[in-house]
């Protein structure tokens, strides 16, 4: 009696790990590429160094194409794919439409890579490294990246623009995009602190300075002499849209905490960095890394980590690109027959499964 009482639980047992093992994934591990690519960080880390030797907005601009990547269906190098007959991709979504930049420096790494390894290390790997480098070698604080990731086989242009944030949202919709994929306020305030480098175009902040929520005046919060200074560098006209200025006029190159100090003076650039300072929470965590530097800079880290983690794709899912741009076909093919496969032995177990269900 006792053993056929505890048959039902063993069939459910059975049934549950049969059906969902086929999608369980391996696991990332700092030493992933230890033995098939051992020159993989000392091939970025170089590369990288002279990518910002000759272009000094890189670190900014290779954190904020990791951020566009992780940030819409998970760190899987989407973000790096071309427009194919398939699919519209991200490169050309709005957010992203000739201002993300960054791919030619991932491009160069990757070959790099690949005379070294061949097909063995994904683009998503190599962008995940290449940010955490150029934050490192602009200041900003080290974070340790785990590998194993493998690059997705599909990008979306309609998810981009969807799931992205936007410098013209208020507070609590970008909040509710960060809550979305796992994200807490924290992580909000301590990855905005990224605006400490890099550029903005005048399109993205030019109403503050105007026509502010259409009252025909400026944004009465912005600091005054900072707006006469933005009035003339992004003067009222259509021409002036794409000109840049800098997100942290204290220190546009080098990574620190003066982005959070600017947002105390009313001096934040985007109005989805000040509006920061309009909830006592976010405002509070401002201060304190306004005032803390080294806490900032854990902190950041923690968060970079767990963007780093989202949505990613391991063992049998996905396929390492041999182009970053493109979907690697041969690859493809066999990642999608394999999925198939899995997909109908899982098919097969859950019958099974309802047969000795039914029976018990």
């Amino acid at each position: 009696m006792a053993s056929r009482s505890l048959f039902p639980c063993v069939t459910v047992l059975f049934c549950v790990m049969s059906v969902l093992a086929p999608f369980s994934n391996g696991q990332l591990d700092y030493s992933y590429y230890e033995r098939t690519c051992p020159s993989l960080h000392k091939i970025v880390r170089w590369n990288a160094w002279e990518a910002l030797r000759s272009d000094s907005r890189i670190a900014a601009s290779l954190l904020r194409l990791h951020f566009h990547d992780c940030f819409v269906n998970g760190c899987d190098g989407s973000v790096l794919l071309d427009d194919t007959f398939y699919f519209k991709g991200e490169k050309n979504a709005a957010p992203n439409r000739n201002s993300v930049r960054g791919y030619e420096t991932i491009d160069i790494i990757k070959a790099h890579v690949e005379r070294a390894c061949p097909s063995t290390v994904s683009c998503v790997d190599i962008l995940t490294l290449a940010a955490r480098e150029v934050v490192v070698m602009a200041g900003g604080p080290f974070w340790p990246v785990l590998l194993g990731r493998r690059d997705g086989v599909s990008a979306s242009e309609e998810a981009a623009n969807e799931q992205l944030p936007s410098p013209f949202e208020p507070l609590d919709k970008i909040a509710a995009k960060f809550t979305d994929k796992g994200l807490d306020l924290k992580d909000l305030v301590v990855l905005s602190g990224a605006h400490t480098i890099g550029f903005a175009q005048c399109s993205t902040f030019k109403e503050r300075l105007f026509n502010y929520q259409d009252s025909g005046k400026p944004d009465s919060n912005l600091d005054s002499s900072m707006l006469s200074n933005l009035q003339c560098t992004c003067p009222n006209t259509d021409e002036s849209n794409t000109t840049l200025t800098p997100l942290d006029r204290q220190s546009v190159t080098r990574f620190d905490n003066a982005y959070y100090r600017n947002l105390m003076n009313n001096s934040g650039l985007l109005e989805s960095d000040q509006v920061l300072m309009s909830n006592s929470q976010t405002a509070d965590m401002v201060k304190s890394y306004s005032l803390y530097p080294h806490l900032f800079y854990e902190d950041f880290a923690a968060s970079m980590v767990k963007l780093g983690n989202l949505g990613i794709l391991t063992g049998r899912t996905g396929q390492i690109r041999e182009v970053c741009g493109s979907v690697s076909n041969r690859m493809f093919l066999s990642s999608m027959f394999s999925l198939s496969v899995r997909q109908s032995l899982s098919t097969v177990r859950a019958s099974v499964c309802m047969f000795l269900l039914v029976i018990v």
